[in-house]
């Protein structure tokens, strides 16, 4: 396993207690309202863009999908309950598979869904082992954005595809606006390139780019809106100082979406 910061351990940590916290009626709630489902998801892909993957990675029964990042299972375990292809998830902190090992179980699924601890800086998979791959804003909590997206070259088949969302920091924004924005922003969201660049240097072509920051904006404004129904819930739940905080962040992030310093976008790419 590769050498985590301080700060991406403390932001590890900070997802292990929300995939705890999402096994909660109110947090199953909250998130089939934001997304239109109820994984226990700690990305912002909404059901309509977990359905476009389908096409976008050219799953089929007899693909091999590996998802980066895959928490509790979203999207992953849906791409292969919709598809029938097989699926290996990937993650670190242990306690988000293990609520997707469960899912997969209830769905019947276990035969074709597999998980690994891992970095996915550092994948323990052989060259050429997998037709698709998909990472729903990972790059935007990691530093290693680059090793990141050279493991991910190394393990594609000559034919595959990889679709990837994240979140990122407007180009060109002024320093008083990075400042503000850097508040509102997933923490290790500034990147030293364009994604273009990135995917360039690792060995990708890009097939498509699409803009989604209009659909994260209703996404977090959807989010905003659910804490608030089900407020009371939340205080007996996580406390109220931290419903607060939530409340606060999710102002933040809306703010600094409409003025699109904050943006969201996807990557559909093939190797070179």
């Amino acid at each position: 396993m590769a050498c985590c910061s301080d700060a991406e351990i403390a932001l590890m940590k900070r997802f292990e207690i929300g995939y705890a916290r999402s096994t909660q009626s109110v947090m199953r709630r909250i998130e089939r309202k934001v997304c239109g489902c109820d994984y226990g998801g700690s990305s912002w892909t909404t059901r309509h863009q977990a359905d476009a993957l389908l096409a976008l990675l050219a799953l089929d029964a007899g693909s091999e999908l590996i998802d980066l990042g895959a928490g509790a299972g979203w999207p992953g375990l849906y791409l292969a309950k919709t598809s029938g292809c097989r699926v290996t998830l990937v993650d670190l902190p242990e306690i988000g598979l293990g609520l997707a090992e469960d899912r997969a179980r209830r769905d019947g699924l276990a035969d074709r869904v597999s998980v690994r601890v891992a970095d996915a800086s550092m994948l323990p998979f052989e060259p050429a082992s997998f037709d698709a791959v998909s990472h729903s804003d990972l790059l935007c909590c990691l530093v290693s954005k680059r090793a990141v997206l050279s493991e991910c070259r190394r393990i594609i088949r000559p034919a595959g595809r990889m679709v990837f969302t994240v979140i990122s920091i407007a180009p060109e924004v002024s320093e008083t606006q990075h400042a503000r924005v850097l508040g509102a922003a997933p923490q290790f969201a500034d990147s030293d390139c364009a994604y273009e660049t990135l995917l360039a240097e690792t060995g990708w072509q890009v097939i498509s780019r699409s803009d989604l920051t209009e659909d994260y904006r209703l996404s977090c404004m959807r989010q905003a809106e659910a804490d608030k129904t089900h407020r009371g819930e939340l205080i007996e739940l996580i406390g109220p100082e931290a419903v607060e905080e939530r409340q606060a962040s999710w102002s933040g992030k809306l703010s600094a979406i409409e003025d699109r310093l904050l943006l969201r976008e996807q990557y559909a790419c093939r190797p070179c």
